[in-house]
């Protein structure tokens, strides 16, 4: 018997049997793989650092930063390089370069005369009321909000590019709760922006980062704070409610038995871990899709390839027609990503736009990335180093309908307390995001196993008995401590 059961070793997973076990409880993490990690992998490979996965993490998520330094990461931390001066975006065939200022739209050739117009005017445009409340997608909240050009030729790239979805089929609130939020609390998202900088708010993921050993040196941290707690090759079956606990089957590993599980792993693997102990949850996790994507890493001599290098990457318009979702100049975004005299740059392919391109075999699909790389950034001769990274499971699609399938996994907890989901698929899919969240599960945990059997518990430092009950929140349900 263990207090807590952590099924996944990603960063979701790790992030909470860390917050668990640093407050005493025993913790056990099970991993199928034989790494842990998930998808943040960095690999090292003759001089080169290649991100399987995620590559950057956000400045203004305090959570992740904390994390990062308790863990003794801040020696390691590097900041985007100075060479990142600009963003590109495929027009018609080819890179145009966008200035990072926040005007850099408007001063660009990239969208038309009358885009740049429509793009001023959204601070009159009015907000939805009453019965036009109804969940948008991306596609359509930019639309209304920004135009047309604006969402088919900045957001469409953006949402295919950095979540491997098509805009026209996400859920706008799920997605980005922070610009519809904008919209709701002052009626333009303009509005809101402004109304933040004047407070000194910064822009959502106005500023990177990354280590100096890649984003898998969080996960590696973590499991060095963990030690034998982490357990990889363990493959759990099936999970089943008994006599107040839960009972982890893994098969030739054997069982264990936990007081609670946090089952942290992608949403359709939890599907079948959950449909012996709740339909309702196993159901909502089996309806979010998270089709393959396959990631190529190229390293290039610096004198082979044309493109000044000068952003984090480019991303291309699904009616661009490319093979591929974007391109990171990984070498010009973090130190260390190549030899001297080498650059270093990471493709991305299929996801919802294409998941059978994603499915191809190794050869072809390095065939296709230095393609599209001697098309628009002017790559020429051998590549130094080419890496494929094929992932069955993606990015998670936030479509239409969303929150009401995470509010009917958060609620797993409610209809079966003790039970947990956490995950890319909740509150975002970025590192930090899944920090936040794996670490908001972490409380709730607690607050579960702190909980005696009578519904009371002894709360430290007031030493007095409190009750907890189910309370409704915007994401869920929650436990709360009932008033005294």
């Amino acid at each position: 018997m263990v207090d807590v059961a952590v099924i996944g070793g990603g960063v979701s997973g790790m992030t909470a049997a860390y917050g668990l076990r640093s407050r005493g409880y025993r913790v056990v993490v099970l991993e199928r793989q034989t790494h842990i990690g998930g998808h943040a992998v960095s690999e090292q490979c003759e001089g080169f650092l290649m991100e399987h996965g995620p590559s950057t993490v956000s400045a203004d998520a305090p959570v992740a930063v904390e994390l990062a330094r308790e863990l003794g990461l801040e020696d390691q931390r590097c900041g985007l390089g100075e060479g990142v001066r600009r963003r590109y975006l495929v027009s018609r065939g080819t890179l145009c370069g966008i200035s990072l200022h926040p005007l850099g739209f408007l001063c660009s050739n990239y969208l038309s005369i009358g885009a740049k117009l429509r793009l001023l005017a959204e601070v009159a445009v009015p907000p939805r009321r009453g019965a036009e409340m109804g969940e948008e997608t991306v596609a359509a909240f930019a639309a209304r909000r920004f135009g047309a050009e604006f969402a088919a030729r900045v957001i469409d790239p953006m949402v295919g590019g950095i979540y491997a979805a098509r805009a026209s089929e996400t859920s706008a609130a799920a997605l980005f709760p922070g610009l519809t939020e904008l919209e709701r609390r002052h009626g333009s998202v303009t509005a809101g922006i402004l109304y933040r900088r004047r407070r000194g708010g910064a822009m959502p993921g106005s500023r990177l980062f990354s280590w100096r050993d890649g984003i898998g040196a969080l996960p590696r941290a973590l499991a060095r704070r963990l030690g034998g707690a982490v357990r990889t090759g363990v493959a759990v079956r099936r999970i089943e409610r008994r006599a107040g606990a839960f009972r982890l089957d893994a098969g030739p590993s054997g069982c264990l038995d936990a007081r609670a599980v946090v089952i942290a792993t992608p949403p359709q693997v939890a599907a079948a871990m959950l449909d012996r102990v709740d339909g309702l949850a196993a159901a909502a996790a089996a309806r979010i899709e998270a089709p393959p994507l396959a990631v190529v890493f190229l390293g290039y001599r610096r004198q082979d390839v044309a493109h000044p290098l000068d952003g984090l990457g480019f991303l291309a318009a699904e009616d661009e027609r490319r093979t591929l979702n974007g391109v990171q100049f990984s070498s010009t975004m973090f130190p260390g990503r190549a030899p001297r005299g080498s650059v270093a740059l990471t493709a991305y392919f299929g996801g919802a736009r294409a998941p059978d391109v994603a499915r191809a075999p190794v050869a072809e699909l390095i065939h296709l990335a230095d393609r599209e790389l001697r098309e628009l950034i002017g790559a020429c001769g051998r590549p130094l180093l080419a890496k494929v990274r094929h992932w069955p499971i993606g990015l998670p699609q936030y479509r239409v309908g969303h929150r009401s399938r995470v509010a009917t996994l958060r609620e797993a907890s409610l209809r079966h307390p003790g039970l947990f989901v956490t995950g890319n698929y909740f509150s975002g899919p970025s590192v930090a995001a899944c920090v936040a969240q794996s670490l908001e599960i972490t409380a709730r945990v607690r607050q579960f196993l702190e909980c005696r059997s009578d519904g009371s518990v002894d709360l430290p430092g007031e030493q007095q008995e409190r009750q907890f009950i189910p309370v409704a929140t915007e994401t869920g349900l929650d436990w709360r401590p009932a008033a005294a």
